[in-house]
């Protein structure tokens, strides 16, 4: 006669079996629990006007938000978007400029979070090219640092070659393809 319960196929291990069940019974029912609350900040256009949901993630969001609704390039959301020179992730004076006006939207909406997006254009490997747009994202990001605008509110990505706003094999193209895009996310 013994005390507890006993399982079939168990054998010894009766006691670890409950523990295993309990543990994952606890874990489905905290997972469901979350702490976290949302912002309800207001976000607003570059002319003031107050932007909807549907402005910030209908209009503009991210390039591969756009490409699965196939509304890539249709439209630029509140942030313009920075180009570079061939094989370069140097910011120039003119991308520098878009930063700065960026960065003053960015102040007036201190709720607002981003997606910055690294793209290039369509020569080179895949392998490089994913490179090429971590580093011009990563330098849209440290510039956008030094205007002091918060690390925490910036993710970086690199989409290589993978999603360009033109296809032709041409300078023009390819220049509009040499882009950091600038996604507001919430």
């Amino acid at each position: 006669m013994g005390s507890g319960l006993v399982f079939r196929g168990v054998g010894r291990y009766p006691l670890l079996l409950g523990a295993l069940l309990f543990a994952a019974v606890l874990a489905l029912l905290l997972g469901g629990c979350s702490s976290t609350e949302e912002t309800t900040e207001d976000i607003y256009g570059a002319d003031g006007s107050k932007l909807s949901e549907s402005d910030l993630h209908g209009g503009s969001g991210s390039s591969l938000d756009q490409y699965r609704r196939g509304t890539l390039g249709d439209s630029q959301g509140p942030l313009d978007d920075v180009y570079f020179d061939y094989d370069s992730a140097d910011l120039s004076m003119d991308a520098r400029e878009i930063l700065n006006l960026n960065s003053e939207w960015l102040r007036a909406n201190p709720s607002a979070k981003i997606e910055i997006e690294g793209h290039t254009d369509s020569r080179g490997t895949v392998e490089y090219n994913l490179g090429l747009g971590a580093r011009r994202a990563n330098s849209v990001r440290d510039y956008l640092l030094t205007l002091g605008i918060s690390g925490e509110r910036m993710t970086t990505i690199s989409y290589g070659k993978e999603l360009p706003l033109c296809q032709e094999e041409s300078e023009g193209c390819w220049q509009r393809n040499r882009r950091a895009h600038l996604a507001v996310l919430s």
